[in-house]
């Protein structure tokens, strides 16, 4: 083995080795195990949150495969129809061009021609993080065999019902021109203003006064309604308004939608153009008044005199003329919730437009009785309700539920041309028809050649596709082998912020075509967050790349990877001062197994992931050591007979001990793997092999093989080799690469065969192997052990210095074991001697208590007495000071009541601190003191 860890020369090697031998394919043989990966968008690239999803997902995968299940990870990227589109069409624009200049047909071959270029990002960062997919199953959303799934769905959905083209209200982007769902909304705070306007009764006695937040829509107001119960307006109700500016006359109308304490309790309706005012509409019947372009400017349905006006040029205009008319009572500064797109980053409208919807509230009446339950939903609410599909953590579940008993009718069409294009066809009058292509279509309605048409322009929502990933990525609707054998998949791993969007959908989905379900578990996992628990975004400057954290990046790389392609330009020098101060040599190369080993050690079952690259670092430093212990292995047993293929084998009670505590660290790692806990797994390999394999067994193995007989050497050298082998097959889910490298070099050590360590069966805990006895004897050598050391760090004595011990108090039992033990204990705590006494003739010495055994180290000749009170001396003068400074300061009353309670509480901690270590300091003293001469 090289004598430095090198992942940059492992990782790509292996990987390639891999993929070569179609070791990620299912091996057709034992239980089925299948995981679906959330596709992410081609245009886009890996991010720390699918870093981290990734790496939860394969780590799953290789701990399944090793344990002899038929293993599938299915790979395959989504076409993301809105991001591609806009990607393609930025390049068009700088060509000085549209999509119109091309025209629909050529514009999408375009788009293909671009993804053949620049696709393969994802992938190769998926092969960088170790993932093993079958890749020879990976699919793409709109390729041939995805997109007849999708025209079945549709196709069968609308046959029965179930899909439906409406004019409703739905978010629209007024830049792109087209519905967005909610997931491709995102609201912030935005300082804005209260319109407080008057509206004349049409009798002529008064008036109310309303408020909004966007006068321009009043243009298209059908009703003011008030609370019922609302004594200050109950005679109002059913009387009519006349609508400034407009001079329409609309009715006062009452509904429990209405907040009697908010504002003047009465409200506008506008059911084009606001969610809320859409369902007061339908109500009470209003007439949906549309007053906005598709680019959100006025349209013919207002005043002329706002027509063509831009909707804030138009909201200055009404104001103004409200004003001019003594109708605008007052304007009030305001924060609220503004919704923008979050491609093209425009304010998002409501907007009243005919789109395909899929029907989710439709009953199914039994025996046409009244009463029934939802087609769609309900199978999939009862799904999770029966514990058929389960949730962790089980709280999500109350989410879920909550999402689909209020849920409504999902609108499924796009205003865009790349994408799944609706299999809908038009003739002259306006009828619809629908089939899996024209001819289909025609035969199937009965339409000749004499009819003419036309196909729907609009393409499906990219859900709509993603929504059959589970079994359409299996060859439905064709009945495949794939799909009898993976479907339902084992495990969903996804986030939480897309229970509503995608696995619910999935869920209604499977059970409506598969009828079962998509998956047996949902593991939601939380979202990474920086090291201060801030989302990572472009515009807070805080994005990590996780292949920058694998390969390293120089600063000046990173500035401007940062810098470049900001939506908001004149951020750049606030996250370039940012970049500077927290990475002021770059990022360092860490590797991938270090990072998986901190995305793992971070997978809790908590929301969100605080990640901090000081964690990533530590896990880098795992790796070295997990290396260099190897190597020391290696060292001692190369060339060595290390009884694994007979001979006389005697095993020390260091041997025992490792056996025994690997039983308990594989049957805690199979808990945490088995209970979606993979922070605790990856605690207690970290812990054993750093702990108790490296710090200890290694250090315990060096007397044996420098001292004992043959039988206990080869004893030792067979365990070294066999615990290091099961070890790795053990951390391998976690960390590939560095555990096949090794694992090459140890597995003929330690009598194993195998091409590859990812085909070696997951290691077992075997309750008989354990053994207390042998644990209970190396509990008591590190009790001594770490007692001296902890004698020489506070005596400040040398390490390299052989210490005389005395023991005080020792049963027979103690004594036993010093006699078993005395190499382990001459070795690791480096002592001249150990004797016993009896309290009364022991000299002036520091003490550590094992037990009722006090361990005693004689003072007098280890140290320069009067050097070393100087030094104490000098410790405690500066303890002293910082004692004087921190009490003065909680003295001070203004500091106290002032300060934050936080930072009081940090300074009394830290009081308290010095408190302690003074009382260790002046009692350290006074035993120096004693010491003779």
């Amino acid at each position: 083995m090289e004598k430095s860890y090198d992942p940059r020369a492992i990782e790509p090697r292996w990987y390639e080795t891999w993929e070569r031998n179609g070791y990620f394919a299912p091996s057709g043989q034992g239980e089925p195990y299948s995981i679906m990966i959330p596709p992410p968008n081609v245009t886009g690239t890996l991010h720390m949150g699918h870093a981290f999803q990734d790496t939860i997902m394969d780590t799953l995968t290789r701990f399944q495969r090793m344990r002899g299940r038929n293993t599938l990870w299915q790979p395959g990227t989504d076409h993301a129809g809105i991001a591609t589109q806009m990607v393609v069409e930025r390049q068009l624009a700088g060509e000085e061009r549209t999509r119109h200049d091309l025209g629909r047909e050529a514009f999408v071959e375009r788009i293909w021609q671009w993804r053949e270029e620049s696709g393969g990002t994802i992938q190769n960062q998926l092969r960088r993080m170790g993932a093993s997919v079958d890749w020879s199953r990976e699919r793409f959303t709109m390729d041939e065999g995805l997109s007849a799934a999708v025209r079945e769905t549709f196709v069968r959905l609308y046959r029965e019902g179930l899909i439906y083209r409406g004019k409703r209200l739905v978010n629209w982007d007024p830049v792109l021109h087209t519905a967005v769902s909610d997931l491709e909304v995102e609201s912030k705070e935005e300082k804005g203003h209260i319109w407080h306007m008057r509206y004349p009764m049409a009798d002529g006695s008064g008036h109310v006064v309303v408020a909004t937040t966007r006068p321009e829509t009043m243009l298209g107001d059908t009703a003011v309604a008030v609370h019922p119960e609302d004594e200050r307006y109950r005679h109002l109700i059913g009387h009519r308004i006349r609508l400034p500016l407009v001079e329409r006359e609309i009715p006062v109308i009452a509904d429990d939608y209405v907040d009697p304490e908010f504002g003047s309790g009465c409200v506008k309706i506008t059911p084009a153009h606001d969610f809320n005012d859409y369902q007061v509409g339908l109500r009470h019947d209003l007439e949906q008044i549309n007053v906005l372009t598709p680019s959100a400017a006025i349209n013919d349905n207002a005043p002329e005199a706002y027509r063509g006006l831009d909707r804030y040029e138009a909201r200055k205009r009404v104001v103004a003329d409200l004003d001019a008319a003594g109708l605008l009572e007052r304007v009030e500064d305001h924060t609220l919730m503004v919704p923008r797109g979050d491609r093209s980053g425009a304010v998002i409208e409501p907007y009243l437009t005919n789109q395909w919807f899929v029907d989710l509230t439709r009953e199914e009446l039994p025996d046409g009785r009244p009463g029934g339950r939802r087609m769609i939903t309900r199978p999939a609410i009862e799904a999770v309700s029966s514990g058929r599909i389960r949730f962790i953590p089980g709280n999500w579940d109350k989410t879920y539920f909550n999402w689909l008993e209020d849920i409504q009718d999902w609108c499924i069409s796009r205003q865009i041309w790349w994408g799944h294009r609706i299999p809908a066809w038009y003739d002259e009058a306006g009828n619809v028809y629908v089939g899996h292509d024209e001819a289909e279509t025609r035969a199937f309605h009965g339409l000749g050649n004499e009819v003419t048409l036309t196909r729907d322009d609009d393409v499906l929502d990219t859900w709509f596709s993603s929504a059959l990933w589970p079994f359409s990525t299996l060859g439905w609707p064709e009945d495949t082998d794939a799909l009898r054998t993976f479907y339902p998949t084992s495990v969903l791993v996804t986030g939480f912020d897309i229970i509503f969007f995608w696995v619910a959908r999935m869920i209604m989905m499977g059970l409506k075509f598969m009828d079962d379900v998509p998956f047996h578990e949902i593991y939601i996992h939380g979202l990474v967050r920086d090291a201060d628990g801030q989302k990572m975004s472009k515009s807070k400057g805080n994005v990590l790349d996780p292949i920058d954290i694998i390969d390293g990046i120089d600063l000046e790389s990173l500035v401007a990877k940062r810098t470049s392609g900001l939506m908001q330009p004149q951020l750049a020098p606030k996250i370039e001062k940012q970049t500077r101060r927290h990475f002021p040599e770059g990022i360092a190369a860490h590797g991938t197994d270090a990072l998986r080993f901190t995305f793992a050690s971070l997978a809790t079952t908590g929301r969100d992931v605080v990640f901090d690259m000081g964690r990533v670092e530590g896990y880098r430093n795992f790796c070295n050591k997990l290396w260099n212990a190897a190597r020391y292995v290696l060292m001692n047993t190369e060339g060595e007979d290390t009884g694994v293929d007979g001979g006389e084998v005697s095993l020390s009670h260091a041997d025992r001990w490792i056996i025994s505590r690997l039983q308990r660290a594989e049957a805690a790692v199979i808990d945490g793997l088995e209970g979606y806990r993979l922070d605790l797994a990856a605690q207690a390999l970290y812990e054993f092999i750093w702990d108790e394999y490296c710090d200890w067994y290694l250090e315990l193995s060096k007397p044996v093989l420098q001292n004992a007989g043959e039988a206990e050497r080869r004893g030792t050298r067979r365990t070294l080799v066999r615990v290091l082998e099961a070890v790795l097959r053990l951390a391998h889910p976690f960390m590939p690469f560095i555990t096949e490298e090794i694992w090459q070099r140890v597995a003929p050590l330690a009598g194993v065969e195998g091409e590859t360590i990812m085909r070696q069966p997951y290691p077992a805990p075997e309750t008989a192997r354990e053994d207390s006895e042998a644990e209970a004897e190396i509990a008591w050598v590190q009790q001594v052990i770490l007692g001296v050391r902890r004698i020489r760090g506070e005596m400040n004595i040398s390490p390299n210095r052989a210490l005389p011990v005395l023991l005080v108090n020792a049963s027979e039992t103690d004594r036993a074991r010093v006699a078993r033990h005395r190499d382990y204990l001459a070795a690791l705590a480096r002592l001249e001697s150990v004797d016993f006494v009896a309290r009364d003739d022991a000299p002036e010495s520091a003490i550590a208590l094992i037990g009722e055994m006090e361990l005693l180290v004689p003072m007098a000749g280890l140290i320069d007495k009067a050097a070393e009170l100087a030094r104490l001396d000098k410790e405690r003068g500066h303890l002293a000071k910082d004692h004087e400074r921190v009490s003065a300061k909680l003295a001070n009353e203004n500091f106290v009541s002032r300060a934050p309670e936080s930072v009081v509480q940090k300074e009394r901690d830290r009081l308290a601190e010095l408190e302690s270590a003074l009382a260790r300091l002046n009692e350290q003293y006074e035993r120096v003191e004693r010491i003779p001469g």
